[in-house]
C-alpha cells in the first residue's frame, strides 16, 4: 500500500521535472535560413497550385462530356428533366471558370 504511495506520487514529480528539462534545451535555434526557406514553399505551393487546377479542368472536362451525352441520350429517348440537366451542367461550367478565376486572385494570384 506504501509503495503504490510512493509510485503514484512520484510518477507526476518525474514528469514535471523532465518536462522543464527538455524545454530548457529549446533556447539555440539558428533562423537565418528561414526567408529562403520561406520562398521555396510558395513557390512548390503555386507549383502544385497549377497542377492542381489543371488536373481538376481535365476531370471537369470529362464530367462535363458524361453529362452531355446523358442529356444527349435523354432527348433521344423523349424523357422529362431535359432542362434541368441542361441548367445543371451549365451552371458546373460557370462555378469551374468562377472558381478557376476568382479564387486564386482572392488570396492575390493571377493564373
Amino acid at each position: 500500500m506504501y509503495c503504490k504511495k510512493i509510485i503514484r506520487h512520484s510518477l507526476p514529480v518525474s514528469c514535471l521535472l523532465s518536462a522543464q528539462s527538455v524545454s530548457a534545451k529549446c533556447g539555440g535555434v539558428d533562423y537565418s535560413w528561414g526567408a529562403d526557406a520561406l520562398a521555396l514553399m510558395h513557390d512548390y505551393v503555386v507549383t502544385m497550385m497549377l497542377y492542381v487546377l489543371y488536373l481538376t479542368y481535365a476531370i471537369a472536362a470529362l464530367v462535363t462530356i458524361y453529362a452531355s451525352l446523358q442529356i444527349f441520350i435523354k432527348m433521344n429517348a423523349g424523357e422529362e428533366g431535359i432542362v434541368k440537366e441542361i441548367l445543371m451542367v451549365v451552371g458546373a461550367c460557370m462555378f469551374m471558370i468562377g472558381a478557376s478565376i476568382v479564387f486564386p486572385a482572392f488570396f492575390g494570384y493571377q493564373v
